[in-house]
C-alpha cells in the first residue's frame, strides 16, 4: 500500500498539458531552436527575455533571462533534441540552482497544425507545480501569438 501511495504522490508533482498550434511542427520547433525566435515569446505575459547562452543540441547548455516586474534567469542542459519532434532539457532557476526539473516538449503533426505536449517534473509541491502551469501557459500563449505574426505582449 505504501508504494502505491508514493506513486500517486509522485504523479501529482508532474505538470503535463498540451496545446494545438496553427503551424507545422518544423515552424514550432524553429521557435524553440532559434534564440532570435525564442526570445520573442519566452517568459510570462508582460516580460521580455534575453538569451545569454543557447547551444541547441544534445548536451548543449542554455541560460535565459526574463525581465519584468522581477528579474530572474533559468539554466539547464539539452538532454535530447530530435528535430521537429522532441526537446528534452533540464530546468533550474538562477535563484534556486539546487532544485532542477526535467522538461519534455513533444511535437506531433495534426494535419497542418501541431500538438505540443509539455511535461515538467518533479515538483517540490503542488503549489509550485501550479504556479509553473500559469507561467508556462502564458509562454505558450505568447508562442501562439508569435506563430500567428501577432504582437507578443
Amino acid at each position: 500500500m505504501t508504494a502505491r501511495t508514493d506513486t500517486v504522490a509522485a504523479q501529482s508533482l508532474v505538470l503535463e498539458f498540451s496545446r494545438v498550434f496553427d503551424a507545422p511542427p518544423a515552424l514550432v520547433f524553429r521557435m524553440w531552436s532559434s534564440p532570435e525566435h525564442l526570445c520573442r515569446w519566452w517568459g510570462p505575459k508582460g516580460f521580455t527575455s534575453s538569451c545569454e547562452t543557447h547551444e541547441f543540441r544534445n548536451g548543449g547548455s542554455y541560460h535565459l533571462l526574463i525581465h519584468g516586474h522581477v528579474e530572474d534567469g533559468m539554466t539547464g542542459t539539452f538532454r535530447e533534441v530530435v528535430e521537429n519532434e522532441r526537446i528534452v532539457f533540464t530546468f533550474a532557476w538562477d535563484h534556486d540552482p539546487d532544485w532542477q526539473t526535467l522538461v519534455t516538449v513533444t511535437l506531433k503533426p495534426e494535419g497542418d497544425r501541431t500538438r505540443l505536449t509539455f511535461r515538467q517534473e518533479p515538483f517540490l509541491d503542488v503549489e509550485t507545480r501550479d504556479s509553473h502551469l500559469g507561467g508556462w501557459g502564458e509562454c505558450l500563449d505568447r508562442l501562439a501569438d508569435a506563430l500567428a505574426g501577432r504582437p507578443v505582449l
